[in-house]
């Protein structure tokens, strides 16, 4: 057995229960394909809920939900506590500035604190890389834990979202060309998108960006490197930008802003070398004129505000299946 065969079946083994249903959502590693598309056959179901006039199923009824957020973050946390609300759970954000962990309190006694509030759930963003597999370990076996984002490491439901809205548009991911482009380096968004991109079929990953941000030893996470935008960007169906991690980042990685978006920036110029009908996404926040300029986050071929609308879709997926174990959506 090679050694990422041995790393994806320890995080299987983690994330998976005894009935092979998903208990925990850490990292794309590990899981199956049939997984994934479980997820999105569900987010068919619940993307209806958005527009109903009453926007909520009772599929968490009296579950309580908690989301643990370490690090800043508007549209993850808030489409996670509008997707628990929508499935009818109790939602707590614990605010973190103002918590036993603020006073000196480990991390692990803080979780084992609110879980000695009959928990069902955490959501956790932390910046250190492996706290959610860490928390993971130690709750006990009827409490799920979901990763929204931990260090430099994975960020897996934003990856879901963005293969469910490519999903959505293209009907499917095998055969697709795909460019992540910008700050690799520092992106656990990125990371998690190439997982899943190879999960489903993609071939043809291209990681775009200068040396510094997409350095050549990125090439064995299963993506071709270009350094030259145009390369990179050429015939692609699908162009996923990344920004620009400052709070990640000790020392100058690019010369300025200005300079990295007439290299690397996504403009109607640079878009017109991939596919004419290519999709453009982005994870969010957006730096305009630094990654991305407005006519492009704007244009036609934008799914950057459709990615936000799906996020609820896909995280009350996730919820639904790791706090409730796949309960049916009809209600």
């Amino acid at each position: 057995m090679s050694a990422l065969a041995g790393l994806g079946e320890r995080l299987g083994a983690i994330q998976y229960d005894g009935q092979g249903r998903l208990r925990h959502l850490l990292t794309l590693e590990g899981l199956r394909r049939d997984t994934l598309e479980d997820l999105f056959t569900l987010a068919d179901s619940l993307v209806e809920v958005g527009t109903r006039a009453v926007k909520n199923v009772p599929l968490l009824r009296g579950k309580t939900v908690v989301l643990l957020f370490f690090e800043a973050s508007t549209r993850t946390r808030t489409t996670f506590e509008i997707a628990a609300k929508r499935l009818s759970a109790d939602v707590v954000t614990l605010d973190v500035p103002a918590s036993s962990t603020a006073k000196g309190e480990s991390l692990l006694d803080t979780i084992a604190n609110l879980q000695a509030m009959q928990t069902d759930a955490f959501v956790m963003r932390h910046a250190d890389s492996g706290a959610a597999h860490l928390v993971a370990a130690h709750v006990a076996p009827q409490v799920a834990v979901v990763n929204a984002g931990d260090g430099c490491h994975a960020h897996p439901t934003q990856a879901l979202l963005d293969l469910y809205t490519i999903r959505q548009q293209r009907g499917g991911l095998d055969g697709l060309k795909v460019a992540i482009v910008g700050d690799v380096l520092h992106s656990r968004v990125a990371r998690s998108q190439l997982v899943g991109l190879r999960l489903l079929g993609v071939t043809d990953i291209r990681l775009v960006g200068p040396a510094t941000l997409v350095p050549q030893r990125l090439s064995a996470l299963g993506a071709r490197v270009c350094h030259d935008p145009r390369e990179g960007l050429d015939g692609v169906d699908v162009v996923m930008m990344l920004r620009l991690q400052r709070e990640r980042m000790a020392g100058g990685f690019v010369p300025s802003d200005r300079e990295y978006f007439e290299l690397y920036g996504l403009t109607e110029r640079a878009l017109a070398a991939a596919h004419p009908d290519a999709l453009v996404m982005h994870p969010g926040p957006i730096n305009r004129g630094v990654e991305i300029a407005s006519a492009v986050a704007d244009g036609r071929r934008s799914l950057i505000l459709p990615q936000v609308t799906n996020g609820i879709a896909i995280r009350m997926a996730v919820l639904a299946q790791t706090v409730g174990r796949g309960a049916d959506a009809d209600g």
